[in-house]
């Protein structure tokens, strides 16, 4: 009896399985099916290609730009039964200088954001190697880290990108900080002028109460005055001042 029993339990689990992956293969078929008729209907990604197991769906193929490479990912993960995507997806666009390519981009990021109350609170910084662009730094909030994120993957020649920039907590203490530190420094007579460059500020950034002073002034003795008028605002815990003299 005992023996029909598990034979019987066997069969069972046998059968489940069986329909489990007839069921699974069906839904990647379906799966299949509805990314290539998604990359067929876009212009920018007629070369991605892909194939889907147990729900996870693999890109590859070219396209080019990397704003294209997220784009096929957004939209595999629209489909219904994806449960990830692995994209690997090659950026086979212009091939363009490392040194030429974070110029611009540096140049793009730091005046993305002038005109905003978060301007001089920003400091996110653009290194390239090998046309891989690493976004590193602190923002206010999350837009002016996906602002850069953006430039970056729209811009010919980027063929990927690692963001590292730190989304600073949000914090009212901080925030009384912020328009303090920015009060003392740009009242400053010695310190006011450099307001007249939007794009190339004293860049204050605040976390947790620690402040921390970047950008570029032009002496030794701008650089000083600064870190002194950060740290006579009551109730910064820490100034770190890593302004850079210009050099000449």
């Amino acid at each position: 009896m005992k023996k029909q029993f598990l034979a019987v339990t066997v069969a069972l689990l046998v059968l489940l399985s069986v329909t489990a992956m007839a069921a699974t293969t069906r839904y990647d078929e379906q799966i299949q099916q509805a990314v290539s008729h998604k990359m067929h209907d876009s212009k920018r990604l007629q070369n991605v290609r892909s194939s889907a197991e147990d729900g996870i769906v693999t890109l590859t193929g070219t396209v080019s730009l990397y704003q294209d490479k997220l784009e096929a990912a957004k939209k595999v993960k629209k489909i219904a039964k994806v449960s990830g995507v692995r994209n690997q997806i090659a950026v086979a666009g212009p091939n363009v200088p490392d040194s030429q390519l974070e110029r611009k981009l540096a140049k793009q990021v730091a005046y993305d954001r002038v005109g905003y109350f978060d301007n001089a609170f920003n400091y996110i910084t653009v290194s390239v190697k090998d046309g891989v662009v690493t976004l590193s730094g602190a923002s206010y909030w999350d837009v002016p880290r996906d602002d850069a994120m953006a430039i970056v993957a729209r811009t010919p020649g980027v063929k990927d990108v690692i963001n590292e920039v730190k989304v600073l907590p949000t914090s009212q203490f901080d925030d009384s900080l912020r328009i303090r530190t920015a009060r003392v420094i740009y009242r400053d007579l010695v310190l006011g002028r450099y307001a007249s460059d939007p794009a190339r500020p004293i860049r204050i950034v605040v976390d947790n109460g620690h402040v921390t002073l970047y950008g570029t002034v032009e002496s030794t003795m701008d650089k000083n005055i600064a870190g002194i008028r950060a740290g006579s605002v009551p109730g910064v815990f820490s100034v770190e001042n890593k302004l850079v003299v210009a050099k000449g």
